[in-house]
């Protein structure tokens, strides 16, 4: 065959190949749009990394938008992202990343100069730790960057690399120097797999599929978050096709959804609940005494709660801990007692009971608050409900504002360092005090390098605050989501302790 006839012969093969390859692109184009009804109304800080709350809820919106050197990914608690590789120090005493080739929703590439900037700027949960054990943060190219501490500490990627803190989360330090930090939490660029359109507070956030994101281009080009604080209006919005998933639909509103043809119900493990006692700290405080204390974990009845609030989804636990976490030690759930619970109110000087104060339950787990606000007058112990919305709890909580007693969830991951220290140590950006005993412990399995002994120290610090009933564990909660028929599996690739799947994975299915 003459070398004309060979081009003739192939040349239209091959515009043949590329209209079938542009044709396979185009089909790949994002599409759809995958509506979510939510259980609270999200803040504009929830935008920002920098302010980052050491419990799940900000994630939820952080994850679509930004993206960290390390975070949370399918199967793993922490793996690499924004990181290509990385590496510990074996003295402990620094870590390093390479960075991938990436670039935020503005075209300008992710270096090492935005992670420094990113970390230097952050000020939510964990912020005291991170910040007072790294000694400095080098960048010896655009596409390296050196952490060094002050001492050993092996927690440093349990802090930084899971849903602990979002220090490691990168933001472009050129875009939020220029739009000032207001402008950026209006209008954030990240290098998630989601971009910003809009943000109405209390009634929507509208991303889009960002097409440069480095793992892969998503498949859904639309996500709306709205807000819907009532579940009946959210479990009626998914019903009627009006929303796609459904968050947090409990009881009878569960049951239902569960019943309904094409609907379907999932329960990915998040965090655990626990009653907290801010009034334990001063000395005059009924709560001050560990029998009262010990009186109202006693009080409740943790499987019937489970029953009635997530259809016997969650797991009754003795800690605040959960049990397939690193370091963690198992404690089986207090059992439903009020007798002795009684017993140990009389014991401790309050035969007919006392005034706890206030109820206030994390929003909107209202319903869960006064079922248990039932069980304590039950056995003595007299509360008034309080209810806020999530981010005016948030703050409260935060700012040490909140008395009484406090029905609290928790999703920080890690291990059981990393779920302790928000929560019982000095400097935990939610503890309302501490025990001396506790905080030597935890600084001292902070910087041990050998694991056993790591591992030992923990255990003793978790003893300790059973011991001393500093919270009223309940269970690991079991969240019920409804999902509507157009919704692939959004559990297909699920995130340890996450709501589901990354949003690059979600999937709608096509007609």
């Amino acid at each position: 065959m003459s070398r004309v006839r060979l081009i003739r012969h192939w040349v239209p093969l091959l515009c043949a190949v590329l209209l079938l390859a542009g044709a396979s692109g185009a089909a790949a184009a994002p599409e759809g749009t995958l509506t979510f009804a939510m259980h609270f109304s999200p803040v504009t800080r929830w935008l920002d990394p920098a302010e980052g709350e050491s419990t799940i809820t900000p994630y939820l919106l952080l994850y679509a938008l930004h993206d960290g050197l390390l975070k949370p990914m399918p199967g793993s608690g922490s793996a690499p992202s924004l990181a290509e590789s990385w590496s510990m120090a074996k003295d402990g005493l620094s870590a390093e990343f390479t960075l991938r080739h990436a670039q935020f929703h503005n075209g300008d590439p992710v270096t090492s100069d935005d992670v420094k900037f990113s970390f230097e700027r952050y000020r939510g949960g964990g912020a005291k730790i991170l910040k007072d054990t790294v000694k400095e943060i080098q960048t010896p190219a655009p596409n390296r960057v050196r952490f060094v501490f002050k001492e050993p500490w092996p927690d440093f990627p349990a802090f930084y690399g899971t849903f602990v803190a979002s220090a490691g989360w990168v933001v472009p330090r050129k875009y939020v120097e220029r739009v000032g930090e207001e402008g950026f939490r209006k209008a954030p660029i990240g290098a998630g797999p989601y971009k910003f359109v809009s943000f109405n507070p209390g009634v929507e956030l509208v991303l889009e599929a960002f097409d440069g994101y480095w793992r892969k281009t998503p498949s859904i080009k639309r996500l709306v978050f709205r807000s819907m604080p009532d579940e009946t209006t959210r479990a009626a919005a998914l019903k009627s096709g009006e929303v796609d998933v459904a968050f947090l639909l409990s009881g009878p509103t569960a049951e239902d959804i569960k019943r309904t043809p094409g609907l379907r119900l999932v329960a990915p493990l998040l965090g655990i609940f626990w009653l907290d006692f801010p009034d334990q700290w001063d000395p005059k405080s009924p709560w001050a005494d560990k029998r009262v204390r010990l009186a109202a974990s006693l009080a409740i009845d943790r499987q019937a709660l489970n029953q009635a609030e997530t259809l016997g989804l969650s797991r009754p636990t003795g800690s605040i801990v959960p049990r397939d976490f690193e370091f963690a030690l198992p404690i089986d759930p207090p059992p439903y007692d009020p007798k002795r619970a009684r017993q140990l109110l009389a014991e401790a000087g309050h035969p007919n009971g006392f005034d706890g104060g206030e109820l206030t339950p994390f929003p909107p787990y209202n319903s869960m608050g006064e079922t248990i606000a039932g069980w304590l007058q039950a056995v003595g112990i007299r509360t008034r409900m309080r209810t806020a919305e999530r981010g005016a709890f948030m703050t409260a909580w935060r700012e040490k504002k909140l008395h009484g007693v406090v029905l609290t969830i928790s999703g920080v991951s890690g291990n059981a360092a990393t779920r302790l220290e928000s929560f019982v140590t000095k400097n935990g950006a939610f503890a309302f005090g501490s025990l001396p005993e506790v905080d030597d412990l935890f600084r001292r399995q902070g910087k041990e390098l050998d694991r056993k002994k790591r591992e030992a120290l923990l255990f003793q610090m978790q003893r300790i605050l059973q011991e001393q009933a500093t919270q009223a564990p309940i269970y690991h909660l079991g969240f019920p989501t409804g999902v509507g028929p157009r919704v692939e599996d959004i559990l297909a690739t699920p995130i340890p302790g996450f709501y589901m799947s990354p949003y690059e994975d979600l999937k709608l299915k096509r007609p």
